[in-house]
């Protein structure tokens, strides 16, 4: 795994997590989960059974969201474009499995975000008709990850966008193909980079979009030892943001190394006390902005998952929430994902 690499995957390790379990608080909380991945690497294989696995710790996870990632289930032929589809088509199928009942309640995958090159502006309109196909009734939109940085050190290898992607006049005539199609738009970028994701809201106010990992702090490299500074630029930021009403907020992805809050470092996992304690500000800031209606907490596993354990970490979401009004909770924990990603109501 190169440096850059482990910059974004800290290695999953069950015996750590395993050094601390805890009840799940209010386990009668319906929730949605709009934010997590399967995939089939080497060494790290999670799929639907490791998934089962998590959701069955004592939460009460109904539907989830299937975001892309996996460079291990795209088409192996067929034009370089097209290939992302593959990816579609493994996720409906996981979630035809899941409709099924035959793994319980679980509606696992009932919204998918597939990959696409927006860059291909109009040529882009074939991807993501196969896409709609490969997805029948549960695709919804693209991510495409802009994350950008002057540090190299902080780009996942996978994905090195250049630094004027979301201006340039190519990926914008791909936002208009999603607009024409009533997609969304999964936007995973820095935090420093909110500024270019405002000037694109403003553009396309008819798409959907959601911020992932609570626009995406930063505090290691050329960050580390700067959390007031980054705090300052970032809540700044977000509240441009915020007044882009077809913008909404992923409350969540504060477990990857790239924070820098570095509970994965310490010889005994995290209790959702702790994590509560460090993600406060940040989350509480994203809700206070943003409003409980354009919020939704999300898992992003398994990446976050080298950090913390998935119980313990919608626990650390119920205390953040613990001062909120029951519709607020609604909102946060299943309502605002079921409207973004145009789910059935699950309670």
């Amino acid at each position: 795994m190169t440096h850059s690499m482990q910059q974004h995957q800290i290695p999953v390790r069950e015996d750590w997590l395993a050094t601390c379990v805890e009840d799940a608080i209010d386990p009668a909380q319906p929730i949605i989960d709009p934010h997590h991945h399967l995939w089939d690497q080497p060494g790290w294989r999670y799929l639907l059974d490791e998934l089962l696995a998590d959701l069955a710790t004592g939460h009460d996870v109904r539907a989830t969201v299937y975001v892309q990632s996996s460079r291990s289930l795209l088409r192996a032929d067929g034009p370089a474009e097209m290939r992302a589809v593959g990816e579609t088509e493994f996720a409906n199928g996981v979630a035809a499995m899941c409709a099924s009942g035959r793994y319980g309640a679980i509606r696992a995958c009932a919204g998918i975000v597939g990959a696409a090159d927006l860059r291909l502006g109009a040529a882009v309109a074939p991807v993501l008709e196969a896409h709609a196909k490969a997805g029948g009734d549960r695709f919804r939109g693209i991510r495409h990850i802009a994350t950008w940085d002057p540090d190299p050190a902080m780009l996942n290898p996978s994905y090195t966008p250049p630094e004027d992607m979301m201006d340039s006049a190519g990926f914008r005539a791909g936002m208009a193909e999603l607009g024409k199609r009533g997609m969304t738009f999964d936007a995973w970028i820095y935090f420093h980079q909110l500024p270019k994701l405002v000037a694109l809201a403003r553009a396309f106010p008819q798409v959907p979009i959601v911020l992932d990992h609570c626009g995406g702090i930063l505090g290691i490299g050329r960050y580390e030892g700067k959390r007031d500074e980054v705090f300052a630029a970032w809540s700044g930021h977000m509240r441009d943001l915020a007044t882009c009403p077809n913008v909404m907020v992923k409350v969540g992805g504060l477990g990857m190394r790239l924070p820098g809050f570095g509970f994965e470092t310490r010889p005994r996992a995290p209790s959702s006390a702790e994590l509560a304690e460090a993600w406060r500000p940040w989350m509480e800031h994203c809700i206070e902005t943003f409003g409980a209606a354009r919020c939704m907490f999300e898992s992003n596993f398994p990446v976050d998952k080298g950090g913390y354990a998935y119980a313990i970490g919608w626990n650390a979401m119920k205390r953040i929430a613990a001062g909120a009004s029951a519709s607020e909770k609604t909102d946060l924990f299943w309502r605002s994902a079921a409207r973004f990603y145009r789910l059935p109501e699950i309670a």
